[in-house]
């Protein structure tokens, strides 16, 4: 008689959770995806895949197509608010990395990814918020849903994100996410906006006395292949409160936050439509990843603030690292240990760098800006040195 493959329930069907069902497959476990969320395409902003992420992707088949549906990133450049060049970081990364950085849309990076994992074989369950995991000595762990319904495994892996109800499993009275008291606001125009500037493939994102804004192709769809963010003080002002805004009232602030930036942002502002409007949370480190049979991975374990533009690709590298441990057929707990002890100084690191990056898209006075704006000249070429490690790091040799 043979022993039934091991059964892994993981909270989550955002980046981690989808690539963490298809590598548990590949270690022979059957894993069944669960969502709080309805199904819904077309949801979220822009972001960016780094060359350690895309290596994940590579790994599992979708980098070629992952760049058809994305645009290249040739390089990350900084302006001060009146256009003076600062300088430039993530130079020529597919020649230095072995793969390039791609812009592509959360959507479509979601959507590829479920569907991949649904091609696998992965059962993706939607609409059911976790509310308990039930782990008793000898018995199947259990998660329990809001609606009632209930599912059994033999592990658990929390991918439910910054707001992680796994998370609450794992540390019961432990920290919870915060507001960094910065905001942001996001969405897409269309590439004609940007399209006839010297921009080529590269992202190129100013900083002001207050607060940052950036811009660069996401993919080659002409009605929304251009994605843009804007990351300002809170001034006390909530996500939740300008969501209560009417667009209209919503671009309006952005013009008079923004008001005498440099070209082109606002013409980028007035051709924004379905402002996405965000709180920048983050959350203290951790005492432990796992407890029992459940284990936390991505912003569950580890959230970072986008600051460093690595969340996605952490999230990557930790749904493939944890594949290829379950590989080696050990103990739940020493797998789990084990992957703890190789994860977290690398995401702690580059956490630490993504809140000192913060720091820097507060608020200024014009004397202080000026400082920082020329401090930041000499730094960047030393800054992007220092960056390599983290785009160097391969998850499939790690």
């Amino acid at each position: 008689m043979t022993r039934r493959p091991r059964k892994a329930l993981i909270i989550g069907a955002g980046i981690a959770g989808p690539v963490a069902a298809m590598f548990m497959k590949r270690a022979g476990i059957e894993a069944d995806i669960y969502e709080a969320w309805p199904y819904s395409n077309g949801i979220g902003g822009g972001l960016q895949i780094a060359p350690n992420g895309m290596r994940v992707l590579a790994e599992l088949g979708l980098a070629d197509e992952l760049i058809g549906l994305g645009s290249i990133a040739e390089s990350f450049d900084f302006y001060s608010q009146g256009g003076k060049k600062l300088g430039s970081i993530n130079r020529d990364m597919a020649k230095r990395f072995g793969l390039p950085a791609v812009n592509m849309c959360r959507a479509t990076l979601n959507e590829t990814l479920v569907d991949k994992a649904w091609s696998s074989n992965v059962s993706v369950h939607f609409e059911k918020r976790l509310v308990k995991i039930e782990d008793r000595a000898d018995q199947p762990v259990i998660a329990h849903f809001a609606d009632g319904s209930e599912a059994e495994g033999d592990f658990v892996i929390g991918a439910d994100g910054v707001h992680s109800a796994v998370r609450r499993h794992v540390i019961p009275d432990g920290p919870v996410p915060f507001d960094t008291g910065l905001i942001g606001f996001g969405g897409f125009v269309p590439r004609a906006v940007i399209e006839n500037l010297p921009i080529g493939q590269r992202i190129e994102t100013t900083f002001g006395q207050s607060g940052f804004f950036g811009y660069g192709f996401c993919s080659s769809n002409p009605d929304d292949g251009a994605m843009w963010w804007s990351t300002q003080p809170s001034h006390g002002m909530t996500a939740a409160a300008y969501r209560l805004q009417s667009q209209d009232a919503i671009k309006q602030h952005l013009r008079d936050f923004h008001a005498g930036w440099h070209d082109p942002i606002p013409a980028i502002i007035e051709a924004a439509r379905n402002i996405v409007v965000t709180d920048t949370l983050d959350v203290a480190t951790l005492p432990t990843w796992s407890r029992k049979r459940t284990l936390l991975i991505g912003d569950a374990a580890h959230a970072t603030t986008p600051h460093a533009g690595m969340g996605a690709s952490l999230a990557l590298e930790d749904a493939m690292r944890l594949g290829r441990l379950m590989l080696e057929r050990q103990e739940l707990g020493v797998t789990f240990q084990a992957f703890e002890q190789e994860r977290r100084p690398r995401a702690e690191k580059i956490v630490a760098i993504a809140r000192r990056n913060g720091n820097s898209k507060r608020e200024f006075g014009p004397t202080g800006a000026w400082i920082r704006d020329h401090i930041l000249k000499l730094l960047l070429p030393l800054t992007s040195k220092g960056m390599d490690f983290m785009y160097a790091y391969d998850a499939r040799a790690a």
